[in-house]
């Protein structure tokens, strides 16, 4: 039998969860050489599932799978999706969300930072950040004044695209008559490109692998199996947590100097509910504490898309057991040559609807698979098409509506009420529609050479306010929550520009949660800029 090795219950920073941020500002931390423990409550990261990029289709289309690695949260029925209860995955493994997501690597565009400054959250221009971005990349084209090498995130692009994937590059820029750029994560994102991805060499390179394995700082503990049940707050200073180790043993841990919240804007918000921290109304009706009376929980958005299928011969994936069992085969003989060792979406484009105003509002993200339809709501393996066929995911990244997340009650094992309210507002049903409209005259494009043979789904009799009205049934999250714990100097924030929770000495969070508006792009990149930042606010008092 296996000896029970002895899990340390004090260090100098105590960080809850191990995701996007939790891993950077760890790993950063203990770079310093302070003493860091990382609270996990999923399981390690070291399993093909998580490490080998194309396992991310088996992963997420098949529950078994699924269930190993995520929390299973579902949002209450959508009002305005016909009542609709969407999956929610969140990663419950090392590495967390940065573990099973799709591994598509995009910064954002450089003037939501901007806007964030603008708001008073100074520090958190373009410029500040793209510093801390260029710390954590190691860009296979070498660092520039925008991007970086030698960092412990890699980000490489697809070295074996599908032809389709390129005609949709050269359609996209015939059609919309947009640029066709070489990097949309440096000076100007507007355009179509093809997608870069922290994937290299066969693996994934999430922020576990980059910020924990292999910086591996020996002043680090990493404690998987174990769920943070609430922050010990004593005279208004975070000294510690609570948690409840895998066997069901409850043991406090306790930070010397600070308390880090990493567990994203579900776990983030659920915790400082559970202690304390949020609307003290709500907080009362569930027999629990007041501390601070902050808007915990408010200010939840998230980006949505809507998929487009279209059958096409120049694309070969398949999106059987099969094609995935083979691929996989060949890929653990050469490591790095087969789809298995990318993401499996590999174009992206960020264009301008009708609706646009300062920047893009419209994100592409070209996947050369047939995709589920109407949706992916229910827990089980859903039909794919077995013909060859290109799908875009038409996405809308500035959403309108905005929703919260409140306690179900104050067991800390309950999952929380989570309410997006997604297109609450008529505009962002409106940016899906527009820009589904601008996928089709794309896939109409010569630059095709005749190689799509129809769209099958949702088909194009659907059209104008029929098309609106299949939305609402079709539409679904691209899983990047944010803004519950909002940033900011008014009476809307929860922590200021220095992730300091308002009222609460020793206590910081740090990750999706704080993000004051949704960053244009996938959020995983954000998430790890924001580790950056906190570790440099963290070590320097106060300045990034």
């Amino acid at each position: 039998m296996a000896k029970k090795v002895a899990r340390s219950s004090e260090a100098d920073y105590v960080v809850v969860g191990s995701g996007s941020s939790g891993a950077a500002i760890a790993g950063r931390l203990a770079e310093s050489g302070a003493r860091v423990i990382v609270l996990e409550a999923g399981r390690t990261d070291e399993t093909m599932l998580v490490r080998k990029p194309g396992m991310i289709g088996p992963l997420h289309s098949v529950p078994q799978l699924k269930k190993l690695v995520d929390w299973g949260y579902y949002s209450v029925p959508q009002k305005h999706l016909l009542g609709r209860q969407m999956p929610v995955p969140r990663g419950k493994v090392v590495g967390g969300s940065s573990s099973v997501n799709g591994m598509v690597y995009v910064r954002g565009n450089r003037a939501n930072f901007d806007s964030w400054a603008a708001e008073g959250n100074v520090g958190w221009d373009a410029d500040s950040v793209n510093a801390a971005y260029k710390r954590m990349e190691d860009f296979e084209d070498g660092e520039n004044a925008f991007r970086g090498a030698g960092g412990p995130i890699r980000v490489t692009r697809n070295r074996i695209p599908q032809e389709g994937s390129l005609q949709f590059l050269q359609a996209t820029a015939d059609t919309i008559g947009c640029a066709v750029l070489d990097d949309y994560n440096a000076e100007s994102q507007e355009g179509v490109s093809r997608m870069q991805q922290n994937a290299a060499g066969g693996w994934r390179y999430s922020a576990s692998r980059g910020y924990l394995h292999q910086l591996a700082a020996p002043t680090l503990e990493l404690q998987s199996g174990v769920l943070v049940t609430r922050v010990v707050i004593e005279n208004g200073r975070a000294v510690g947590v609570e948690v409840t180790d895998s066997d069901g043993a409850r043991r406090t841990v306790r930070a010397g100097r600070e308390v880090i919240l990493s567990a994203g804007f579900v776990g983030s918000a659920q915790l400082l509910m559970l202690s304390g921290v949020g609307h003290a109304a709500h907080l009362r009706e569930h027999g629990i504490d007041v501390v601070a009376d902050l808007p915990v929980g408010d200010n939840l958005h998230d980006h949505m898309f809507h998929a487009l299928t279209f059958q096409a011969s120049s694309s070969r994936h398949k999106g059987t057991a099969p094609y995935f069992a083979r691929g996989l085969a060949r890929e653990m003989v050469r490591p790095g040559s087969t789809f298995m060792a990318n993401s499996v979406f590999e174009v992206l484009a960020f264009l301008r609807t009708s609706q646009a105003q300062e920047v893009p509002d419209l994100q592409l993200h070209l996947l050369p698979w047939a995709y589920v339809s109407p949706n992916q709501d229910e827990p089980i393996r859903h039909k794919v098409d077995k013909r060859t066929s290109l799908t875009v995911l038409t996405t809308l990244i500035y959403p309108k509506s905005r929703g919260t997340l409140r306690l179900a009650s104050a067991d800390p094992t309950a999952a929380p009420l989570i309410d997006f309210q997604y297109l609450a507002d008529p505009a962002d049903l409106e940016v899906l529609a527009e820009g589904s409209e601008m996928v089709r005259e794309i896939f109409a494009s010569p630059a095709f050479q005749g190689s799509i043979k129809g769209e099958t789904h949702p088909g194009d009799a659907l059209r104008g306010q029929d098309l609106r009205d299949a939305i609402p049934n079709r539409a679904t999250s691209v899983y990047h929550g944010v803004g519950t714990c909002r940033m900011g100097v008014d009476e809307l924030a929860v922590v200021g520009p220095d992730l300091r929770v308002l009222g609460v000495d020793g206590l910081r969070v740090c990750d999706a949660s704080i993000m004051p508006s949704i960053t244009g792009g996938n959020t995983n990149a954000p998430c790890i800029m924001i580790g950056e930042m906190g570790a440099r606010l963290v070590l320097s008092g106060g300045e990034a």
